[in-house]
């Protein structure tokens, strides 16, 4: 068994200040409040525990990208976000040809099966040319249940979230065949209206990919698909929350309207996370990195972000890190993204879920990373830890 105490524990009940967790075989069993029961394995007087974060979309980091079919690479990207606090990863794929998606698709299958990520997130190839963003337009197609079919097929169960645009002949029907077969379908790159976006709703749609990214913009005669999102109680809203995707006052507005059980902030990082300014790859698109901000060369789109957890974390506690700041970023980077994929071992610090857990010292920078019960970061140097 590990204890680890804190001057501050979030629990989706309240911030215990000061607080506890227990652990024992990789779960959480117990949590509490004031003194431990016993004296900690590992205390943090000057620190606050937050569940491990939670990141529903993420192309790789760390020089490494979740595209890449190959065992070293996936576990070389989620380590990097994992020393970051992101100790669940649903790891994204960008737009590709049938058969090198299947590649992809197979690759990523393993390393779910391993336990290195928690699943994938399809985000393309059934979206909108239109709003493709940094997806190879000529890749895009239509859905075709036979495609899907095989995907789901080799996936075997660990495709747990697909992007589709509505409006594509296919659109609905597709994501009616995508729930039936027990995958959240989230609707993005699209340039379809507000009707069709509320029709992809009524089918079964829960998600927002990367709401006001690539999609049709809000306009007061044509609201557009943001508006159907951020309205419907059924619908979680995913957020870049890395001041370039989304602007903060924007942020602010939405987390106030639709309330942090309805938002997942992500990252969308891509594999020049971590990493100086330089060229990448995100999918078969070229990228530059110029000041942080990743752009498909030769454009202005922005091609993903550089942010990792941490970063979206701090975006969501702007000013004194209060009580309700601090529950609310939990629950926009653990709790919400986790259930709105339905991970329900993960996303809180609860007894019986899994012992996956962040401590932030007094800047909120990661001081330790616990994940399945072991300590996967450990800054021994860090101010307020007392470690025996």
């Amino acid at each position: 068994m590990t204890l680890i105490a804190a001057g501050a524990v979030v629990t989706s009940c309240g911030v215990h200040r000061p607080g506890w967790v227990e652990t024992s075989a990789g779960r959480i069993i117990d949590v509490g409040a004031g003194a431990p029961p016993r004296a900690p394995d590992h205390g943090y007087a000057d620190a606050i525990v937050v569940p491990g974060f939670v990141d529903i979309h993420v192309h790789g980091g760390g020089g490494a990208s979740y595209t890449e079919p190959s065992a070293d690479e996936i576990a070389r990207a989620a380590a990097f976000h994992r020393r970051h606090g992101t100790t669940t990863t649903l790891a994204s794929l960008v737009t590709a040809g049938p058969a090198e998606l299947l590649t992809q698709v197979r690759a990523l299958t393993a390393a779910a099966r391993a336990g290195v990520i928690a699943g994938i997130h399809l985000e393309g190839p059934w979206l909108s040319a239109a709003r493709c963003g940094a997806h190879d337009a000529g890749r895009l197609r239509d859905p075709d249940p036979v495609e899907i079919d095989a995907l789901l097929d080799a996936a075997d169960g660990t495709i747990r979230m697909v992007t589709v645009a509505p409006e594509l002949p296919s659109g609905i029907s597709a994501i009616r065949h995508l729930v039936a077969a027990g995958v959240v379908v989230a609707v993005g790159h699209t340039d379809g209206s507000y009707d069709q976006t509320r029709a992809a709703l009524e089918a079964g749609a829960t998600v927002g990919t990367h709401v006001f990214n690539a999609m049709r913009p809000l306009h007061h005669r044509d609201p557009g698909p943001a508006m159907a999102l951020l309205e419907d109680p059924r619908a979680t809203v995913e957020l870049i929350a890395d001041g370039v995707h989304v602007h903060d006052a924007l942020l602010r507005h939405v987390v106030e309207s639709a309330g942090p059980d309805r938002v997942a902030l992500i990252t969308d990082a891509m594999a020049a996370a971590g990493l100086p300014d330089g060229s990448f790859r995100l999918g078969a698109l070229d990228v530059e990195v110029r000041d942080a901000i990743a752009r498909v060369r030769g454009q202005s789109t922005i091609a993903g972000s550089t942010a990792t957890m941490d970063r979206v974390f701090r975006a969501a506690v702007p000013n004194s890190a209060s009580d309700a700041q601090l529950l609310a970023a939990a629950a926009m980077t653990a709790t919400t993204p986790a259930r709105a994929v339905g991970l329900s071992r993960v996303g809180s610090l609860a007894p019986g879920l899994a012992a996956d857990l962040v401590v932030l010292g007094t800047d909120l920078d990661v001081v330790a990373v616990m994940a399945d019960g072991e300590l996967v970061v450990s800054l021994a140097s860090a101010p307020g830890v007392a470690t025996p």
